[in-house]
């Protein structure tokens, strides 16, 4: 009796487990393996890769069963893309073939009235407020504002030749300027910090999602927590006691909440302030960290950069002047050299979507509601698109070449509608630091400086130089 009852049992087991592994659907879908249940593949994933080079995980998948494959991360099944064509029809067939998805995990990280998990009309609305601090004309008039922010922190850096850990530094002033525009955030001035909150958030946010006490998931979801409530307050006591004129994007935000018949609440608000808080800082000082480490790594790279902002110094009359926004868009070799950068720091490892109907490409088929993860680093590193793709190489972004926004083979900025509305504002920041960097200063490197991706992009060691002035 015993015996038949086991039986039954294992076999159940059986047919289940192979359920998850050999999910139903129409179609052919992609070769590839489910991995385990309810785990999949996760383990593997999150694997560290103490490299520029396309983890493992991505790379031996495609060597064994093509650029698109299945397999089943935390829980959830999906097709990971490292084919350029499929990645350019799911950036321009969203909302048609494809849809914005983020797992839970993420979720309830970012909010769950994040833009990131909107669609359609609010997705087109709040996409038009951020454009009111992260626009073309706003950037016009924010320049000086970030010139001031970099010369100063220069200066206190090469003051006293003290040794800076270059990342957490970088990221604090880009924190700064980024808070203090969107919410006038005064680290001086609050009781609490909250940069060190969100650097509890950083740390857990791609690890494997388990929230239990001491994890690091559970450490970024208490961060968040934390943030969230300083934005409440912020927010209940701006609504206390509004200001007459427009300061910052708070304000902004205070004015919509008031209209008639306004779709903005209060959630997605908090939401909204909270993912430009995280999104406007973390990846631009990940990115401007790893090019001053591309500098000290390649000193011809370092004149080629020296040269055009000099240059640039030469041709002003009045030497004080501040950086013009003229100046700043003939800065070809510091585009160049940008787009280098981000091509190989690859720091969105993944970008997810999901089918909202079959998909039908190459054979294969893309089951409705299945996600999809675009996998730039694939794009980034494959040799037909970039020849010797692990070399640091900014000429090869020649005029012919040039992507100032997003491509079949670029897409460090996503790409279709939802192509970064911050992408020009990371660009600038980058571009005005590095002006004064290398025309006021000498960079000596101490120590640290590698990085490991688990997948995204980390210091482990820090970055630790020394800013010397030139004179």
């Amino acid at each position: 009796m015993w015996f038949i009852i086991g039986a039954i049992l294992s076999f159940s087991v059986t047919i289940w487990v192979y359920a998850l592994k050999n999910p139903k659907y129409n179609g052919k879908l992609p070769k590839g393996s489910m991995g385990f249940p309810f785990v999949g593949e996760s383990t593997q994933f999150f694997a560290p890769n103490p490299s520029f080079d396309l983890s493992p995980f991505i790379k031996h998948r495609i060597l064994k069963y093509g650029p698109i494959f299945k397999t089943r991360l935390v829980g959830k099944p999906l097709i990971i893309s490292a084919d350029a064509e499929l990645n350019h029809i799911i950036f321009q067939k969203e909302e048609e073939l494809f849809e914005c998805w983020y797992p839970e995990t993420f979720r309830k990280i970012f909010g769950v009235k994040s833009v990131g998990s909107l669609h359609g009309f609010m997705h087109k609305y709040l996409k038009n407020m951020i454009t009111n601090v992260f626009g073309i004309e706003s950037l016009k008039n924010m320049i000086s504002e970030v010139e001031v922010t970099s010369t100063t922190r220069l200066k206190k850096w090469a003051s006293h030749n003290d040794i800076v850990e270059l990342k957490d530094e970088i990221a604090n002033m880009i924190f700064d300027l980024s808070a203090k525009r969107l919410i006038s955030y005064d680290p001086e001035k609050c009781g609490e910090n909250m940069r060190e909150n969100f650097v509890a958030f950083i740390q857990g946010l791609i690890s494997f999602p388990i929230d239990i006490p001491g994890t690091s998931y559970h450490k970024c979801l208490q961060g968040r927590k934390r943030v969230m409530r300083m934005l409440e307050n912020i927010l209940k006591e701006r609504q206390q006691n509004p200001r007459e004129q427009q300061v910052d994007y708070f304000d902004f935000v205070i004015q919509e909440l008031k209209k008639d018949g306004t779709p903005l609440t209060q959630q997605v608000a908090l939401d909204l302030i909270f993912l430009l808080l995280f999104a406007s800082h973390e990846t631009t000082s990940i990115a401007l960290t790893l090019a001053i480490k591309f500098l000290t790594d390649h000193p011809h790279v370092l004149n080629q950069l020296t040269a055009e902002h000099e240059g640039i110094l030469k041709k002003r009359k009045n030497k004080s002047d501040k950086i013009s926004w003229n100046e700043y868009k003939s800065m070809t070799f510091t585009f160049k050299f940008m787009n280098e950068t981000l091509r190989l720091a690859n720091i969105a490892p993944g970008i997810f979507r999901r089918a909202l109907r079959d998909v039908e490409f190459k054979g294969y088929t893309i089951p409705e509601g299945w996600a999809v993860m675009v996998c730039p680093p694939a794009i980034h590193l494959d040799p037909k698109a970039f020849a010797d793709p692990l070399a640091f190489n900014p000429w090869r972004w020649d005029e012919e070449q040039r992507c100032d926004g997003a491509s079949k083979n670029f897409m460090a900025f996503g790409g279709g509608i939802r192509f970064c509305i911050g992408a020009d504002f990371a660009k600038l920041q980058m571009a005005v630091f590095l002006h004064h960097l290398v025309t006021n200063y000498k960079l000596k490197p101490i120590k640290g400086g590698n990085i490991v991706r688990t997948p995204g992009v980390q210091f482990p060691d820090g970055f630790h130089v020394q800013i010397l002035n030139k004179d």
